[in-house]
């Protein structure tokens, strides 16, 4: 399960970046080659100028979605994964993601291999309700 974050910071680290990026190609085409005695032909210095930004704005909208999500890992992970009742005598045991773990059901009376999902955790116990069609 994976949670959704505020995508703003990436955004204006972005833009920032980008702008600081396109000012050194700038000062690298407009003074650094010709101060060393390259010539650059205008045309070109204005297809890179025009083209970087492009470049910048493709690589964002691949790498933004990625930063907007941070996995749940550990105990929070298991939270609305679907699992099995395995034992209800003397206590109810669901197997979920491989693994064995008391459950307590808010719905009442559970039988084995009724499937169930998680809705909390609490310590080693779930809690589980029946899974919805």
């Amino acid at each position: 399960m994976r949670t959704r974050r505020s995508g703003r910071w990436h955004t204006i680290y972005s833009l920032i970046s980008s702008s600081i990026e396109e000012l050194a190609i700038a000062a690298l085409l407009l003074w650094l080659l010709p101060l060393l005695g390259v010539k650059v032909p205008p045309w070109l210095s204005i297809t890179v100028l025009a083209l970087f930004p492009v470049y910048c704005y493709i690589m964002y909208r691949i790498g933004h979605p990625t930063v907007l999500y941070r996995d749940a890992t550990g105990a929070d992970s298991i939270i609305g994964s679907t699992g099995t009742v395995e034992s209800i005598r003397p206590e109810v045991f669901v197997r979920v993601q491989g693994e064995l773990w008391k459950a307590d059901c808010a719905d009442g009376n559970l039988k084995e291999g009724e499937e169930v999902t998680v809705t909390a955790i609490d310590g080693l116990s779930l809690t589980v309700s029946r899974k919805r069609a």
